[in-house]
């Protein structure tokens, strides 16, 4: 390698690493890159899931969205992956030809992304630096909570990401209002959220995501899944359309040391039951660190 190309490549390593808002991660899962977009650098949420793994004990280095420096930040990054420059640097170089190519950019980060101020604002921002870069066909992910659906900004704002190749996985890890509390540790209650996802479900197609785990060696009873499949049906018959159930189970460290991960076998019969007692569309998802 000459200095000069040389010198190109550290570049373009800089570019990223340096990056306050905006990060790329290669997903197996969805078959390409996708770009990440923090809007929660504090590390505030208004869950405490047990098993995240953002230790919310250190204190942030940012503290809040700098908009102008996300959006470039994302600019940047959208050039470098359609450009192939991103491939160039030592982190993605090992990158498989048929995962090179921008699949989404997923709004998720440090927190619950919908609790930022601005979110309207900042998806609108965010679907204007895609067209410009001509990706309509590249999605727009939301990965939520659903805890603020009903605030009208977030409503704007999830209006904006149906117009622009939108897709929101929601959070749902609980049949029952003390499951919920033993997983999400947070003052919302249950009803909001099933309230929220059964509105947004209404008026466009929702991912839910669940995440499953043993908690002090136990995992979730037969009857904490039965209810959780009640809830899907009930969203359904409310008229709510899901168009797929993502089981997970822990995949990285979590923050507690009492959460660990579902055995493989374990996943799949909580998809083979979602499946037989929703008749959704589900799928597995292992807890393989090397997953993304």
């Amino acid at each position: 390698m000459s200095a000069e190309s040389n010198q190109l490549f550290r570049q373009h390593e800089r570019l990223f690493e340096s990056n306050r808002f905006v990060y790329p991660v290669v997903s197996r899962r969805s078959g390409g890159v996708s770009i990440g977009v923090n809007l929660n650098p504090d590390k505030v949420c208004n869950f405490d899931c047990i098993y995240c793994q953002v230790n919310r004990r250190s204190e942030a280095t940012t503290r809040f969205v700098e908009t102008d420096a996300l959006l470039a930040e994302l600019d940047q990054m959208l050039d470098l992956a359609t450009s192939g420059k991103l491939f160039e640097t030592t982190k993605f170089a090992a990158t498989p030809v048929a995962l090179r190519r921008v699949n989404d950019i997923a709004f998720s980060g440090d927190g619950e992304p919908t609790t930022y101020r601005n979110f309207d604002e900042i998806i609108t921002a965010s679907a204007d630096v895609k067209r410009r870069h001509g990706l309509d066909g590249v999605k727009m992910v939301l990965i939520t909570n659903a805890s603020m659906f009903h605030r009208p900004h977030v409503k704007r704002g999830l209006a904006v990401l149906d117009a622009n190749n939108g897709e929101i996985w929601a959070k749902l890890d609980a049949g029952s209002e003390a499951y919920y509390q033993l997983i999400e540790r947070t003052t919302i209650p249950f009803h909001r959220i099933l309230t929220n996802i059964t509105a947004a479900a209404q008026v466009r197609p929702l991912v839910i995501q669940s995440l499953f785990m043993r908690v002090d060696g136990d995992g979730p009873s037969d009857d904490e899944l039965a209810a959780f499949c009640d809830r899907l049906n009930e969203v359904t018959t409310a008229g709510g359309m899901l168009s797929l159930v993502q089981v997970y189970t822990v995949a990285r460290p979590p923050a507690e040391s009492n959460v660990s991960a579902l055995p493989d076998a374990e996943v799949d019969r909580i998809v083979a039951m979602v499946r037989s007692r929703t008749s959704l569309p589900a799928q597995a998802f292992y807890g393989v660190a090397a997953d993304d």
